[in-house]
């Protein structure tokens, strides 16, 4: 269960650069009540699971503007898996997700009483995206104390690139993107494991097409936005 949940929380860390527009970003529309559908595929096309997002709070800080998102999992089988809560802000110059609230509570929850910290860098992504441009990188730390035994899971998303702009047709439309390269590097008990992924970016929108791979080029998994509404 608990790797479960850690896969998941690697997916939403891959997803959630994505997000806001309105006057200050151009990703995502910072607005109450908008939401997103997004579907899930394995490596057969079949589909895996859906993810649901929805803003639900929106406020003003000294940082900018901050918005709250609801997001919920529901399996292949239409169980509702999780459900969280996490933040961003909107700067004027693009959009920080902050990292501390990227882990689901649901998967905290399963380390019961131990002490756990989490620590990183918020993921950013500029408005002024153009082909060939190089994105920082962002990273998630997180350090279990299980009975005097110390656990470290580390998720670090590297070599973030604009490759091109195309565009890309889901059963929510047709968008105009920007292709977004990236390795996401997982390290848990001395493993390392590195998917690289893509990701369409669409203005006014945000992820509408993500897929992840192996090592070789192989895909693993995929999904689109199937639901959008203002």
């Amino acid at each position: 269960m608990k790797k479960t949940f850690l896969l998941i929380a690697l997916f939403i860390f891959t997803l959630t650069v994505s997000k806001a527009q309105d006057s200050c970003s151009k990703y995502y529309p910072l607005e109450e009540g908008v939401s997103f559908q997004y579907t899930m595929y394995d490596k057969k096309g079949k589909t895996d699971g859906k993810m649901d997002y929805k803003i639900i709070g929106i406020a003003n800080s000294g940082e900018g503007t901050e918005a709250t998102m609801h997001m919920s999992f529901t399996d292949k089988k239409g169980k509702e898996v999780f459900e969280s809560d996490y933040n961003f802000t909107c700067t004027g110059n693009g959009i920080k997700i902050d990292y501390n609230s990227i882990m689901p509570q649901k998967m905290l929850d399963q380390f019961g009483d131990m002490e756990y910290e989490i620590t990183g860098t918020d993921i950013e992504i500029p408005n002024d995206l153009s082909t060939g441009q190089n994105l920082d990188d962002a990273n998630v730390n997180m350090a279990i104390n299980m009975a005097g035994m110390k656990m470290k899971i580390e998720v670090n998303m590297i070599n973030r690139k604009v490759e091109k702009e195309e565009t890309v047709s889901t059963p929510a439309g047709d968008f105009t993107c920007y292709v977004i390269y990236s390795d996401t590097e997982s390290k848990t008990m001395g493993t390392t494991h590195t998917f690289p992924s893509r990701q369409w970016l669409a203005e006014g929108v945000g992820m509408v097409k993500q897929e992840t791979y192996k090592g070789n080029g192989d895909l693993i998994s995929s999904m689109q936005l199937t639901k959008y509404s203002k």
